[in-house]
């Protein structure tokens, strides 16, 4: 008899996973624990093991597919069953088979939209609410009782999502501009041809994060910007070795700045009044791919080379474009930085990535003329902004700190001391 392989839970309150590719098709012999698909869980690209050793006899998704957990997505006859007296006994079950079992899998999904509450909504134990830790942190930070959060999740599971679909829809966290509400859209049919494209993983993962940060921490940018002239003579005279890029030199030197400035490698804990200031230094590197933005974490920043970060940086984006990255890549970081250089514009604001409280964005650089040893002479200059969490950060430090930043650039020989 087929085994019936359903996509289990792979990361905390991810409930629809986008399949990256199929290494398998039907005839395929498959041992247990084999990576059958690759799939985009949040930013993280997951492979899922075969259950049990057996041959594919059916596949049920193909790439580019937005599949729920728990949905039918193998089925696989085991060693040993596919002979010819047994296997004309489970044929009649196989063909109908799918049909029963993928179609419950919606209603998973679509109490989403339905804002009655749960079973566990009139539980006045939050320890028996069935939610993940980081689902609780973020009720703890939004002031939210879980007990009356809907849970749309298996068995009423309340997700990050569902905690943030409820302070909108009762207005409990304050904006600047009063209860955060989603009004519904219109029909745009109405106006003319639309078309409507699914989300994909990542992109629902960037929606979702970048909400959080916007609604929780409150923005302000500080502009600055640094004369690399002597940076760029510097970079270009280095012929051996990984190649020196301004984000590297960056990291080196924010990680300096951090220990000069340790607020801005904290986070805030807003239930317990408490300010968590960290005393490790993972940077977070902005990277764009085809699929969409990802943020991968470099560790221990100040423990290494400048030579040793140019070298992890390549490999890092290298994999975060061939959707290579885990879990593990992608969290943990404590400062972020984005560089937008290789692409133009003269500055932006970049936003926190929430739950850290600041981060660094890099605009192109140009010539311009500057006054320069009482002379007017063409200097390349590179736009800074740090965008930061005023809860914590005082403008006149964030200042300091972006100063800092700029001279520090300015001398690239300098910055190699601290390597």
């Amino acid at each position: 008899m087929s085994i019936e392989f359903k996509l289990q839970a792979l990361k905390e309150n991810v409930e629809i996973v986008e399949v990256n590719a199929v290494k398998v098709k039907v005839g395929d012999t498959v041992t247990k624990d084999q990576p059958l698909v690759e799939v985009q869980a949040d930013k993280a690209a997951l492979e899922v093991p075969s259950p049990a050793a057996g041959k594919i006899s059916q596949i049920l998704i193909k790439q580019g597919d937005q599949v729920k957990i728990g949905q039918l997505i193998f089925l696989i006859d085991p060693v040993g069953s596919s002979n010819g007296t047994t296997s004309p006994a489970p044929t009649p079950d196989k063909t109908p088979s799918p049909a029963p079992i993928v179609a419950p899998t919606p209603p998973t999904v679509a109490p989403a939209a339905k804002p009655a509450p749960s079973p566990v909504a009139s539980n006045d134990d939050n320890k028996v609410i069935p939610a993940g830790p980081s689902t609780r942190r973020i009720a703890r930070e939004l002031g939210v009782d879980l007990n009356v959060v809907p849970g749309t999740g298996r068995h009423g599971r309340v997700s990050e999502e569902d905690v943030r679909n409820f302070v909108r829809s009762n207005g409990s966290v304050p904006s600047a501009g009063g209860s955060v509400s989603v009004p519904p859209l219109p029909r745009f049919e109405d106006f003319g041809t639309v078309e409507r494209q699914p989300m994909s993983a990542i992109r629902r993962a960037t929606a979702k994060q970048m909400s959080l940060s916007w609604s929780l921490v409150p923005h302000v940018t500080q502009s600055d910007i640094s004369d690399i002239t002597d940076f760029e003579a510097f970079r270009k005279s280095q012929s051996k070795g990984p190649k020196f890029t301004i984000s590297a030199f960056a990291m080196k030197a924010v990680v300096v700045l951090l220990k000069e400035f340790p607020v801005f490698n904290s986070s805030i804990d807003v239930a317990g009044n408490q300010i968590i200031h960290k005393k490790y230094y993972n940077i977070g590197v902005a990277v764009d791919t085809e699929n969409g933005l990802l943020v991968p974490v470099i560790r221990d920043v100040d423990k290494k080379s400048i030579i040793q970060l140019a070298e992890e940086l390549t490999s890092i984006a290298e994999r975060a474009r061939q959707r290579k990255l885990d879990s593990k890549d992608l969290t943990g970081g404590t400062f972020t930085i984005t560089n937008l250089g290789g692409i133009g514009g003269t500055g932006f604001t970049p936003i926190v990535n929430y739950p850290e409280v600041a981060i660094l964005g890099i605009s192109r650089s140009r010539l311009e003329p500057v006054v320069h040893n009482g002379q007017i002479v063409p200097r390349l200059m590179m736009p800074l902004s740090v965008s930061y969490d005023h809860r914590v950060i005082d403008g006149a430090i964030a200042a300091r700190f972006t100063r800092r930043l700029a001279e520090m650039l300015e001398n690239p020989y300098q910055l190699l001391i601290h390597a």
